[in-house]
């Protein structure tokens, strides 16, 4: 057997579901008085799965938690078998695990753990990112008074917009304090979730509807300050200081850098 013919056959194997390697594999291969080829095989098959197992656990720590051991590893061994590796890296093993658990689960079931799956997903997108050039608010001090109106910013790569309609976040700062899980529950009304990296250190908040929607208008859907003033317009004269005071409080928290940038 050519070199590279048996490398595809040790991939097949590791790959498969199937722990007894095919017969001209143990063939290729010495075994030793203290451990067999099957044996030696089995090794490796099984720490494979098990590497991959300990990726998802470490990617996903809140639902590990909430799910349990065997739980959680029944629902990771579904998902690697219908979204095997396809990346060097094992940093991307679980994307799609949120979707996966939509169509594995009941739509009861599916839907709070798919939500803390994706905020636990959002909160490693959000660590990962590229820094971006924050907008500053000594630059936002510096900037002309006619410059004002026509001002546009945009999210830094490292802020993750998450809608939660579930106390999942909750749920993932009970399991970063290690105290009890809370039972899962519908929020009375869905909270926008920001995740953000400053410098080494994740970030994260909820925003009240109006801010949400001031926030998302702004910098995902591209108003300028003078549009977004507009939009407030129900707050007459209140309108200006209340965009500036939102404003203020995302370049504090360092989510906006300037159109263009």
């Amino acid at each position: 057997m050519r070199l590279t013919d048996w490398q595809r056959e040790f991939e097949a194997y590791l790959l498969g579901s199937d722990p007894t390697a095919n017969p001209a594999l143990r063939a290729s291969l010495l075994g030793s008085p203290a451990l067999s080829a099957e044996q030696g095989l089995a090794i490796y098959h099984n720490a494979y799965r098990e590497r991959l197992l300990e990726a998802l656990r470490g990617d996903y720590p809140t639902v590990h938690g909430w799910l349990g051991d065997a739980e959680f590893d029944a629902l990771a061994a579904a998902y690697i078998a219908a979204h095997p590796s396809r990346h060097f890296s094992l940093r991307w093993l679980g994307a799609e695990l949120a979707s996966f658990i939509d169509s594995y689960l009941v739509p009861q079931q599916a839907a709070p753990l798919a939500e803390l799956a994706r905020l636990e997903w959002a909160f490693g997108l959000a660590f990962d990112a590229a820094e971006g050039v924050p907008l500053t608010l000594e630059q936002m001090a510096g900037l002309a008074a006619e410059d004002w109106p026509n001002l546009q910013v945009r999210l830094l790569p490292s802020v993750q917009w998450q809608l939660c309609r579930y106390n999942s976040l909750a749920l993932w700062r009970a399991n970063k304090a290690q105290d009890a899980f809370p039972g899962s529950a519908v929020l009375e009304q869905p909270r926008a979730c920001l995740i953000w990296r400053h410098g080494l250190i994740s970030h994260y908040r909820s925003l009240e509807p109006d801010e949400a929607t001031a926030l998302h208008g702004m910098a995902v859907v591209g108003w300028s300050f003078a549009e977004l003033c507009a939009q407030l317009s129900e707050l007459g004269d209140n309108a200006p200081q209340q965009a500036a005071s939102w404003l203020h409080q995302w370049l504090s928290d360092g989510l906006l850098r300037r159109h263009g940038q």
